[in-house]
């Protein structure tokens, strides 16, 4: 028998920085380009790498697909899609090395849907296929002093309605911004 000698550990990669463009298909860059410019759509989906240093990118992409609305609605969406975004990232194995997650908007006559699917909760345990686990908003999530819980909190409260699939295995998590903002406390007075 032959003996082998044990082989050094590959060294780490070095960093470079690219500018995130260059990672986006060229049929998909007018996704992020935040102009009004192009034709109507119907439904634009796109799927993100697992890291937090792709948010400008879902930002541009969110803010793109509002881009026909107003300066609230923009903000007002793209705050809401990239808490939606967060979540994955933190809350799922979207978020761990080599995660990915979805992101779909589909434009009706009366506002945006945006759903973000994700690779399932980091901790689940397996679920017969007919229980569901909805996710439910903390209900001290809109305190400023809140430490955690903020997300579906503000989601609940400003967007005009949201749910998901329950599926803890293969979440889908969306909401429905009404372009009137029909049913969100955005432009309600305290």
């Amino acid at each position: 028998m032959l003996a082998t000698v044990p082989k050094p550990p590959m060294p780490p990669l070095p960093e470079v920085t690219v500018p995130l463009a260059e990672l986006v298909p060229p049929r998909c860059r007018h996704y992020f380009s935040g102009r009004s410019d192009r034709a109507h759509y119907r439904t634009r989906r796109y799927d993100f790498g697992g890291s937090a240093q792709y948010m400008p990118l879902v930002r541009a992409f969110l803010d793109t697909c509002a881009a026909e609305r107003d300066d609230d609605y923009r903000y007002l969406f793209t705050l809401l899609g990239s808490e939606l975004a967060n979540n994955a990232l933190r809350h799922s194995r979207s978020g761990q090395p080599f995660g990915v997650y979805t992101l779909t908007c589909q434009r009706t006559r009366l506002g945006l849907h945006l759903t973000c699917r994700d690779q399932g909760a980091r901790d689940s345990r397996p679920l017969a296929l007919d229980q569901r686990l909805h996710l439910r908003p903390s209900s001290g999530g809109l305190d400023l002093a809140a430490e955690s819980g903020r997300g579906l909190a503000m989601i609940d409260a400003l967007a005009t309605s949201w749910g998901d699939n329950g599926i803890c295995d293969y979440r889908q998590v969306w909401f429905f911004l009404a372009y009137d903002l029909t049913d969100s406390l955005w432009n309600v007075q305290p």
